[in-house]
Parts: structure tokens; C-alpha cells; sequence
């Protein structure tokens, strides 16, 4: 329990200094939302009228005031309003987030798949040639920006062969280009980190024994290297959900998708800072969940890990005479003889 309770502390702590280096940041840029809104001379306002807008939105205040007036506002769930559009920030956030959810999930969804697939593959695919190309493809991917994969795409299978409309495309369609583009640069990463675990894993000593005492490799695979080797590829799925945030942002950009990525787009461009801030919350919670869920399936993968903290360290433990990690081994030994 005290486990989950400093873990949730942490979280509770990063999304704290995530707001207020955003906000911070923000704020040091010059002018303000504002001045870039309201002070084109197309509007033809004065001064005295700018200055009653500043007013009335809390503009004119001192910076340590505001930040604690939108921090207390946020904790209240209460976003604020856009100053580029005047619609509540929580009503666009509703509208954008549902095709954002969408195309990051199904984005994450592909790019696990693809990253066992050539991990696997690369590993335990017949032939040398085939696992010295699958080998080289994760550092060819892992290379190559969104922007460029997404335009790629679009003249390939849209322009050229037609396969997928750019134009009076139905939702399933509009979403393959997009789903590849955000899950190839994810990918690349977790099946570079896949295939280093794997390789690491198969030169231990109880993948030798398990061997020798008769298991396949399809044994060896489901019921030992995969398992063994999934902890380190967990830990870069969770850090790479920021890059599926940032990814996201490109991709709906290039494909002319609406969601968060193109409201970001959009508020960048009209300096409304409480749509950026409510975004980098939104964004910050998003990734410090998943990164919490990863931090708490640990023990649940890890038996070592439970066991760590269920109880204090035996001297027998130190030694490695009934360390844990001679559980999983025999534990296949047995499987394998029956």
C-alpha cells in the first residue's frame, strides 16, 4: 500500500511542476493572448477597450496571482475560456478529444503489434537473412520524422495508387493513414528494446537448462524469454506515450484531422494560452497515468518484486542460494518435464 500511495505522491508531483513550467513558460513569451487577439487594427478597438478586456479577463494582474487563480480554477475542473474564440476550453476539449482517443489507442495498438512482430521475427525467424533484415529495420524507422511518413503515405496509397481518398474518405478509411504514420516512429523503439531483451535473456543460464531438458522453442518463447523480457519493454511503452501525444499533434496536422492535435495547432498560432494549458494538463495526466499503471503492473509481472517488498531481504537472498530468480527457471523445468 505504501507502494501505490508514493507512487500516486510522484505522480501528483510531476503533473504539479508539468503545469507550472507550462504556465510559466507561457507567460514569459512577449505580449500576451490578449494583445495578439484583440490589438489587429482590422478590429479597430482602443486602447481604453483592449485594456477593459485585459480587465475583465484577469490579464492586468500580477503573474503570481493569476497562476494562483487558473491553478485553483483547474482543480476545480474549471478550464476557463478561449480567448481566440470565447467557447469554454472544457466544450472544445470534449469535441477533440474523442478522434484523439481513437487514433492514439489504435495507433498503440498497431505499433505493439508491429514491434513484436519484427522483434520476434528478428529473433526467432528462420533463416539468417530474414533476422538480419528484420534486425536492421527498427534503426530505418526509428530515423525517419512523422511528418515525413504521413506525407509519404498520402502520395503512395492516395495519389498514386488510390488505394486510401484524401477526399470523401469514410471514417475507417480516413483513419489508416494516420494509425500507420503515428505508430511507425513508436514502433522502431520498442522493438529495438524487445529484441536487446530477448537476446539478453536467451544467454541466461536457465534458458540452457529449460533447453536442455527437452522444452521447444515455442515453450522457451511464451513461457520464459517473452515474460522475462517484457519488463524493459513495458518501461519504454509507457515513456514513448509522449511521443504518441506529440505524434499525434503532427499527424492530425499533415491529415487535416480534427482533435487535439490540431486544436494545439490552432492555439499555438493564436497564442490562447488557457487552450495550451488545459491541453498540457490534459496531455500531462494522460501520460503520468499510464506511467503509473506500468509502475504497478511490476510486481503483479515480477514475482521478485513482490517478494522484495512483502518481506526484508533474506541473507540467503544475498547470497543467490534461494534467490528468486531460480523460481521462474525451475518452475519451467518442471513444466517442460511434464
Amino acid at each position: 500500500m505504501s507502494y501505490v500511495l508514493r507512487r500516486v505522491g510522484q505522480a501528483v508531483l510531476v503533473l504539479a511542476l508539468a503545469y507550472t513550467a507550462a504556465y510559466l513558460l507561457l507567460a514569459a513569451l512577449p505580449g500576451d493572448a490578449v494583445i495578439a487577439r484583440y490589438a489587429s487594427p482590422e478590429l479597430g478597438l482602443t486602447p481604453d477597450q483592449i485594456q477593459e478586456i485585459r480587465e475583465r479577463l484577469g490579464a492586468d494582474q500580477p503573474l503570481l496571482l493569476q497562476y494562483l487563480t487558473s491553478a485553483a480554477a483547474f482543480l476545480r475542473g474549471d478550464f476557463g475560456y478561449s480567448v481566440a474564440t470565447g467557447a469554454s476550453v472544457s466544450d472544445l476539449l470534449g469535441a477533440a478529444l474523442p478522434a484523439t482517443l481513437v487514433l492514439a489507442v489504435t495507433g498503440l495498438t498497431v505499433a505493439v503489434v508491429l514491434a513484436v512482430t519484427v522483434a520476434f521475427t528478428a529473433t526467432y525467424g528462420r533463416g539468417r537473412w530474414l533476422r538480419r533484415l528484420f534486425r536492421g529495420v527498427p534503426p530505418v524507422l526509428v530515423s525517419l520524422p512523422v511528418f515525413w511518413i504521413g506525407i509519404v503515405l498520402i502520395q503512395v496509397f492516395s495519389f498514386q495508387l488510390g488505394l486510401v481518398p484524401v477526399i470523401g474518405a469514410d471514417p475507417l478509411q480516413a483513419l489508416i493513414l494516420p494509425v500507420i504514420t503515428l505508430s511507425v516512429p513508436i514502433a522502431a523503439p520498442l522493438a529495438q528494446v524487445l529484441i536487446r531483451s530477448i537476446d539478453e535473456v536467451r544467454a541466461q543460464p536457465f534458458v540452457t537448462v529449460v533447453r536442455a531438458r527437452g522444452a521447444s522453442t515455442s515453450w522457451l518463447l511464451w513461457r520464459n524469454v517473452a515474460r522475462n523480457a517484457l519488463l524493459p519493454t513495458l518501461t519504454m511503452a509507457g515513456l514513448l506515450f509522449g511521443e504518441l501525444v506529440g505524434g499525434a499533434v503532427v499527424t492530425e496536422t499533415v491529415f487535416g484531422r480534427a482533435g487535439i492535435g490540431q486544436l494545439t495547432a490552432q492555439a499555438v498560432a493564436n497564442r490562447d494560452t488557457p487552450v495550451l494549458l488545459a491541453v498540457v494538463v490534459i496531455s500531462t495526466v494522460a501520460f503520468v497515468a499510464i506511467n503509473l499503471v506500468v509502475d504497478l503492473l511490476y510486481p503483479v509481472l515480477d514475482a521478485r518484486l513482490r517478494r522484495a517488498r512483502s518481506r526484508p531481504l533474506r541473507a540467503a537472498d544475498a547470497t543467490g542460494t534461494v534467490g528468486e530468480v531460480s523460481v521462474t527457471p525451475s518452475a519451467s523445468v518442471e513444466g517442460a518435464r511434464r
